[in-house]
């Protein structure tokens, strides 16, 4: 199969271009270039440079003499473009797949892409999955990641000299993690056993509360790690964020998107693929060895991540 690979040199994308590779298959990389896809290219893969996050290149040509697609959209988290971000590359996707050969697109989206209205982060998955599902003639698998297990990293410091982890989602609320290594491992299980079904939806990821990732880090660093639920209802959380670390605009769209998952209206459903990591294989294997090493590095420079998990 001739797969045509967006965003080949990322953190998913490249997990995804090898283990394609490696399995026989033909794939056309999108890139920016550079020697994450040279070294893709000595692979095997052939390299096509341009962007559908910033419409750079000849992108109505991409998908051309594919037989299927992988589709993903960055995440500009330092954007303030929170809501136009979406919908801008999804319509860029549909312009240049609704007159191509391609007849399987494996789309990679978000928990709460199912759900409409104010959801913060969440919000742009749908619109995403919303616009692609207007393509009559491809048969489309949405996968639906959790949190990125490898997104744990922004509170090593916090972890390293304070151990704790603040964030505001409810400590009795389960949320949905994954590994980027089983979200490339089960997007291109979708290539070789393609689906019969004109839209699915997966959702990939493993329930935990915060306290038990917390408990987690701790038995295995060997020490107590305790989680700190911040209360974004505090006016001097509030006033913190908006003074030393972020607009008002990232403010409302974090809280809409914690409130989302803190009141259920994102949740993910029982009937998921099993996955290969769970949080203790991740923590042991790649968070532990850096939180160590982050503690003979010295603090660096104060992130909100970081101020909520000094008190």
């Amino acid at each position: 199969m001739r797969i045509a690979v967006v965003g080949a040199t990322g953190r998913i994308g490249a997990k995804l271009t090898e283990n394609l590779l490696a399995k026989g298959h033909s794939v056309k990389a999108l890139s920016r270039g550079g020697p994450a896809l040279d070294a893709l290219v000595a692979k095997g893969a052939e390299p096509f440079l341009g962007s559908f996050d910033t419409g750079a290149g000849e992108l109505d040509t991409f998908f051309e003499d594919a037989d299927a697609a992988f589709l993903m959209v960055k995440t500009l988290w330092g954007s303030e473009d929170f809501h136009g971000h979406y919908p801008t590359v999804a319509l860029r996707f549909f312009d240049a797949l609704r007159d191509s050969p391609v007849k399987l697109a494996v789309n990679l989206t978000g928990m709460g892409s199912e759900v409409s209205g104010n959801t913060g982060h969440f919000q742009g998955f749908h619109i995403l999955d919303q616009i692609l599902n207007r393509l009559r003639d491809i048969k489309l698998v949405h996968l639906q990641g959790g949190w990125f297990m490898q997104d744990l990293s922004g509170w090593i410091d916090s972890i390293a000299h304070h151990d704790k982890i603040g964030w505001s989602l409810d400590p009795n609320v389960k949320a949905p993690w994954v590994a980027i290594q089983d979200i490339a491992d089960l997007a291109a299980k979708e290539f070789d056993t393609p689906t019969d079904q004109h839209r699915s939806v997966k959702q990939l990821g493993i329930d935990y509360t915060m306290t038990e990732i917390a408990a987690i880090i701790g038995r295995a660093l060997g020490r107590e790690v305790d989680y700190r639920f911040i209360d974004r209802g505090d006016r001097e959380v509030e006033t913190v964020f908006r003074e030393r670390f972020g607009t008002l605009g990232r403010w409302v769209y974090d809280n809409d998107t914690l409130a989302a998952l803190n009141d259920g209206r994102v949740a993910f459903r029982d009937d998921r693929p099993a996955l290969r990591t769970t949080m203790e294989e991740f923590v042991n294997g790649s968070l532990r060895p850096l939180i160590e090493k982050a503690r003979t590095d010295g603090v660096k420079p104060e992130t909100f991540l970081s101020w909520s998990s000094k008190g």
